[in-house]
């Protein structure tokens, strides 16, 4: 019996014959709303590819862009010593003008792929987190979920501009964004309605399950709510 999603990197074409590359997941159907996904900032990695098929099975077009394509292409990593250090000069790397026109490129070039019907959303963890925000801010996206997205409460002068349906989830225990942090975003969303969650006894990279803060019960739960939020916008 053949696997029922099909996978492969394609380019996006960036100008100037340069280009990105994004890994994109077909649901069964071979068709469905489109789902832009962001990496955590260990690239499009094992567990990032994984995801995408987990979200094509569930019947979105996924597509995951190498967000360091400028630096780095195709890098992947792990979580730990020198392989953290080389994704924290990767992230702090990061032109956000350059951010911006890729996101917006991102959303365009998921809209115009055939395979996906109508709606598109973005997903994101860890800095891909801010990223899917910043996809609600700034783009057009149908819906945007986040996963402990670090730097979000800085950027909150954006809230006002989420006109799509916004979710974010913090683990309550994480290090990098404390609970003051995840009450000053939550305060900012209200106006807009979106949902914070906070999950107890949870760290950072908790849906992770590659990280030793794999936290199951949270991911699991987390997972759940994001699918009901991004099937009954989508759909």
């Amino acid at each position: 019996m053949p696997h029922p999603i099909h996978t492969r990197w394609i380019e996006l074409p960036q100008g100037a014959g340069a280009s990105q590359a994004a890994y994109l997941a077909l649901p069964p159907g071979g068709s469905g709303p489109g789902l832009l996904l962001y990496q955590e900032i260990f690239g499009v990695n094992e567990h990032i590819r994984v995801v995408a098929e987990q979200y094509a099975l569930a019947g979105f077009v996924v597509l995951a862009p190498d967000v360091f394509w400028r630096q780095a292409p195709r890098v992947e990593l792990g979580y730990e010593g020198a392989d953290m250090q080389r994704a924290r000069e990767l992230m702090n790397g990061m032109d956000r003008q350059h951010l911006l026109a890729d996101i917006a490129l991102h959303v365009g070039a998921l809209r115009q792929r055939p395979e996906v019907r109508d709606k598109v959303a973005a997903l994101g963890y860890c800095m891909g987190g801010r990223l899917a925000y910043l996809a609600a801010a700034t783009t057009d996206v149908d819906a945007a979920v986040g996963y402990y997205g670090g730097g979000i409460q800085d950027q909150l002068d954006l809230a006002s501009r989420i006109r799509c349906p916004l979710m974010l989830h913090y683990g309550e225990t994480d290090s990098h964004i404390p609970l003051q942090a995840v009450d000053r975003v939550r305060q900012a969303l209200t106006a807009s309605g979106s949902e914070v969650f906070v999950y107890p006894g949870a760290g950072h990279g908790f849906n992770c399950w590659a990280r030793a803060s794999y936290h199951a019960p949270s991911a699991a739960l987390a997972h759940a709510r994001s699918l009901h939020l991004l099937a009954t916008s989508l759909f």
